[in-house]
């Protein structure tokens, strides 16, 4: 038997607590897993566990050498997960978690492209505006916003994001264009019925910061129907640039109070569960959107 093969029946005795199970793992008699072990440790020269008829423990040397071995099995899996992957061909059904504005305007349009480059996948696209654990839903991917929550997740990045206070021209003529932050409060600003944080508007003036609560006859649980409803002319709004930038460009929006409003800048990245046995579908789907959103996301040419 070879030296990596050992590793693994050592490997699977401690994590399976002992012999019998790990024989059942490995689909071995517990009397072959014990002789490869006792081999190994004959190899070796030194003793990596301890045994008893109740209890399997590891000695100094077994930790060390377990630790070790958990290592170079991994990089021996990645090794041929590279090799295989280049050889293996998108397929399945990809379950993406994505923002119901993002998802709308910016992951839709492309997704004709990337199935007609990988005719093998299926795409499911759920939209929600609500956090989404994805190992419970068992989503492959999500489009996250901000800093990465969970340590546990892989994000890749794919663009900055930031927001702009935004109106429709007709809005603008019919109630006239706010100078100041103050002046919002004789506006209908177009807030949000969840998130209510994302009501707080701060501007910045030459003596510091100005807050404005944002408030109007209409709320929306998601940035997508608030920027209907501004496009159409209702109000004021407060609204993320790969929303507005294509509509600023084309006139039907307007920026407003750009000398006070400077919006922080925060990270787009695509986020999955594990870097480890990326399926093929993922890894495509993760390396169009790169190929997409870089260096200039389509927003902002």
């Amino acid at each position: 038997m070879d030296r990596s093969a050992e590793m693994a029946v050592f490997v699977k005795v401690v994590e399976e607590g002992g012999f019998s199970a790990a024989a059942r793992a490995l689909r071995l008699s517990p009397s072959a897993v014990s002789k490869q072990v006792t081999r190994l440790e004959d190899r070796l020269g030194v003793r990596l566990l301890t045994r008893t008829t109740r209890s399997l423990g590891m000695t100094e040397e077994g930790r060390d050498f377990f630790e070790r071995s958990v290592r170079i099995l991994s990089d021996i899996d990645e090794a041929e997960l590279a090799v295989s992957r280049s050889h293996a061909q998108p397929r399945g059904t990809l379950r993406i978690s994505t923002g119901v504005a993002f998802g709308k305007q910016q992951i839709s349009p492309l997704l004709p492209e990337f199935l007609d480059r990988y005719p093998e996948v299926q795409v499911e696209l759920e939209s929600s505006d609500s956090f989404v654990d994805l190992v419970e839903e068992g989503m492959d991917v999500a489009i996250r916003f901000g800093p990465l929550q969970d340590s546990s997740m892989v994000a890749r990045f794919l663009a900055n994001s930031s927001r702009a206070i935004v109106a429709a021209p007709a809005y603008l003529e019919q109630h006239g264009e706010p100078a100041h932050p103050s002046e919002l409060v004789r506006h209908n600003c177009l807030t949000f019925s969840h998130n209510l944080h994302l009501n707080d508007w701060v501007f910045r003036g030459p003596d510091g910061e100005i807050p404005v609560q944002a408030s109007g006859n209409f709320r929306a649980s998601n940035g997508e129907t608030i920027f209907q409803l501004c496009l159409a002319g209702l109000g004021v709004a407060r609204l993320a640039r790969f929303l507005v930038e294509p509509e600023v460009r084309a006139g039907r929006l307007r920026m407003i109070l750009t000398d006070f409003y400077r919006d922080v800048t925060i990270p787009i990245n695509a986020v999955y569960p594990t870097r480890r046995h990326l399926s093929p579908k993922v890894r495509a789907f993760v390396d169009f959107l790169v190929e997409k959103y870089s260096p200039v996301p389509p927003w902002e040419i």
